[in-house]
């Protein structure tokens, strides 16, 4: 790989601003446009512009494809579980007003925990998609078109 000093600068200075992004539109979600899909594809993003400049091998030793698995799993077990709190309140399966006394705080505290996990989820399983394709060495020869 070529070391382009301009893209390692711009990119260092523009990974923790898109994961910054990344964290505001997943906590500003509920209340605008937003939420944890999208959060997730913006860390992912950030993830694999990390990969993508400093080389495949050194972002697979940063962001481990174990822990990011483990990442990808809890985030299911935490939208599973909030959805489980709510049936065992009493309600139905995510019903946010039976987590909290207030229907309010539970419906606040409900789609946070949710947006949270599938944030979780999203960036995981985008980030390991990426590592399952990346740095491939089989090339198609142009004979075989």
């Amino acid at each position: 790989m070529r070391h382009h000093l301009v893209l390692r600068v711009v990119s260092k200075l523009l990974i923790p601003f898109i994961i910054l992004y990344g964290l505001y539109v997943q906590f500003h979600g509920d209340f605008s446009p937003g939420g944890g899909f999208q959060a997730g594809a913006l860390v992912a993003a950030a993830i694999i512009l990390y990969a993508l400049i400093f080389g495949v091998d050194r972002a697979r030793r940063v962001f481990s494809p174990a822990v990011l698995t483990v990442m990808a799993a809890a985030g299911v077990l935490l939208f599973a579980l909030v959805g489980y709190a709510a049936l065992l309140g009493g309600g139905n399966y995510l019903d946010y007003d039976y987590l909290l006394p207030s229907d309010t705080a539970g419906q606040h505290v409900g789609i946070i925990t949710v947006e949270f996990g599938v944030g979780l989820t999203v960036t995981a399983v985008m980030a390991l998609v990426f590592f399952a394709y990346a740095g491939r060495t089989d090339e198609i020869d142009d004979e075989d078109w």
